[in-house]
């Protein structure tokens, strides 16, 4: 590992030593935590979900919730009951990182009761590829489901699926991420999607001014590439900005800021190394490559992310709040102008896969185990 790495991985350790409290844990329904003053209150909602993947509120305060390995879309509703899982969800490749995962509501849901859905979807030979399809949530069930947008090519293995769902501010577009199935070198490639954030507009066609559309040897769906594997993706409230958090593969896990037709260097440069050792070079050694604003080593495994803009904790608005797998931990990220910094973190007992602020302003997380939970998390002495 380079000078500079082990320097970083010293600086991490120390960080966490001093700005952190000991992980809690959920023995019972509900945990206190304290992080720079700040009472937490932490509730177990839900448990006993297969390794749940994504969630998305209705308007009246249900909850979608989807399960990754059994395909299973499910409402949650106010007195925290699961539905039994809902008809019409299309057949998902159930087989490592694939399954069903995000979930996404149609900026115009109150009118058209759209929503979305991204899955691993199976094709011939036990390949498999990611997919996005939307239908109708009408009468407790999913109507006409269709694709709108299948990743190519299908690949065979069962890693890196990492995708998520999320719209312009407006709700024009919407925007796709990608991983590129642990193939490496197809992320540099413009002729697949392998590794590359998409935009196309809600009913699946390409925007003209897309960055690539008429290229030769280009997919016209392509907004930025060079990508690894994505599971966490935000806009910034303020600024309109659309930002991912990546897994890097041995350290370097990034949050990078999206710009059109942008190249994030993957695998050419990486702030972590290969596993097996071998160095990657860094991303200041080609400056032709967008480099992250932040980069983690270790790794946090960020997956799941939400701008946080409720007022019940007033400290943290307009706060990045990413999900940790591997660190198992709640990474508040603050943003002043061009300074974008890690603030603090909140451990928690298992891997968080999603991340999401409820109507009530209290920030709700997924874990990914086989007995999955829906956790609540708001101050001390707030009666939810």
């Amino acid at each position: 590992m380079k000078k500079n790495r082990i320097l970083k991985h010293i600086f991490t350790i120390l960080s966490l030593w001093i700005f952190t409290e000991p992980a809690i844990t959920l023995a019972q329904t509900e945990a206190m935590q304290t992080v720079k003053g700040v009472g937490i209150k932490v509730e177990a909602l839900v448990s006993g979900l297969n390794h749940p993947w994504g969630m998305a509120f209705l308007s009246d305060g249900r909850m979608l919730i989807t399960e990754r390995n059994t395909g299973n879309l499910y409402v949650l509703g106010t007195d925290h009951t699961l539905s039994a899982p809902l008809e019409g969800v299309p057949e998902v490749w159930a087989h490592g990182q694939g399954g069903l995962m995000d979930v996404a509501l149609d900026p115009d849901f109150s009118n058209n009761q759209y929503i979305y859905l991204s899955y691993a979807k199976p094709g011939e030979s036990g390949k498999a590829t990611t997919a996005l399809g939307r239908g109708t949530f009408t009468n407790g069930r999913i109507r006409n489901f269709r694709d709108i947008f299948v990743q190519e090519p299908y690949i065979n293995g069962p890693n890196h699926f990492g995708n998520r769902i999320t719209f312009s501010p407006d709700g024009r577009y919407l925007f796709f991420a990608l991983g590129e199935r642990f193939q490496f070198d197809p992320a540099q490639d413009l002729s697949n999607h392998l590794g590359t954030v998409i935009r196309i507009y809600p009913d699946g066609r390409v925007p003209e001014d897309n960055p690539f559309v008429g290229r030769a040897n280009s997919k016209d769906e392509i907004w930025s590439y060079g990508h690894r594997n994505i599971e966490a993706m935000a806009i910034q409230p303020e600024t309109g900005v659309l930002w991912i958090g990546e897994m890097g593969p041995k350290g370097g896990d990034e949050l990078n800021q999206i710009e059109k037709g942008a190249n994030y260097g993957w695998p050419v440069v990486s702030w972590g190394d290969h596993y097996d050792g071998r160095d990657i070079p860094d991303p200041p050694t080609r400056p032709e490559f967008k480099d992250a604003a932040i980069h983690w080593t270790p790794v946090i495994s960020p997956s799941g992310m939400v701008f946080y803009e409720a007022d019940l904790f007033s400290g943290w608005k307009n706060s990045a709040l990413i999900g940790g797998l591997t660190h198992k931990e709640l990474v508040r990220v603050v943003f002043d102008g061009n300074n974008v910094r890690e603030e603090d973190r909140l451990p928690l007992p298992e891997r968080i896969r999603d991340v999401d602020t409820g109507p009530d302003g209290s920030i709700y997380v997924l874990t990914d185990e086989d007995n999955g939970k829906l956790w609540r998390i708001s101050p001390l002495g707030k009666n939810r």
